[in-house]
């Protein structure tokens, strides 16, 4: 397994450099838990933005091994842990730029879920905090599937029509117009 991830390259998605600063850099989607494996061709490609990669800050609880150095194009990557951090986040410092903070989108994520979270950390200027944009995926998910659930229902007894959506002025206060402006 550890030879099979690295020789793919990195899915990830990366802030447009702007004076927007926001919470995130970007997003990254790995292909598996083995952190081994798939730190060197992330890595490789931040370099050439960011600058040599020295060092990798996780949270364990989403990774089964966390290694303490990983080879990389001919450098070590010193890879160090902090239970207090975000479980989905990774942090990578640079001798050049400093850091680099990146939105860790589980392996098994669906890929059109993974989409809209790359998308949504990659925002310039992007406030939501990771805990923030997960949570909000988790519900907008189950929203877009409850949906074709009733989709499927009305397609399985018979076509019976959706009922219609309310006008979202329904209930609204009106304010009404003086007896000379209407037509």
């Amino acid at each position: 397994m550890t030879t099979t991830a690295s020789l793919f390259s990195a899915r990830l998605t990366l802030t447009p450099k702007t004076a927007l600063a926001g919470l995130l850099d970007g997003a990254w989607w790995p292909r598996s838990r083995d952190l081994a494996a798939e730190l060197p061709s992330l890595v490789e490609a931040l370099e050439g933005r960011f600058g040599r990669i020295t060092r990798v800050v996780v949270n364990p609880t989403c990774w089964p091994v966390v290694p303490h150095k990983v080879f990389v194009a001919g450098h070590i990557v010193h890879v160090g842990w902090f239970t207090e951090q975000d479980s989905d986040k990774l942090i990578l410092l640079s001798y050049a730029v400093g850091r680099c903070d990146l939105l860790v989108i589980p392996p098994e994520t669906e890929p059109t879920a993974a989409d809209r979270l790359m998308t949504a950390a990659a925002l310039p200027g992007n406030v939501r905090a990771v805990g923030t944009l997960m949570t909000d995926e988790a519900a907008n998910g189950l929203r877009i599937r409850n949906a074709r659930r009733g989709e499927d229902a009305r397609e399985t007894d018979g076509g019976t029509p959706a009922t219609p959506r309310r006008h979202p002025v329904v209930g609204a206060r009106m304010i009404p117009l003086p007896w000379n402006m209407r037509r």
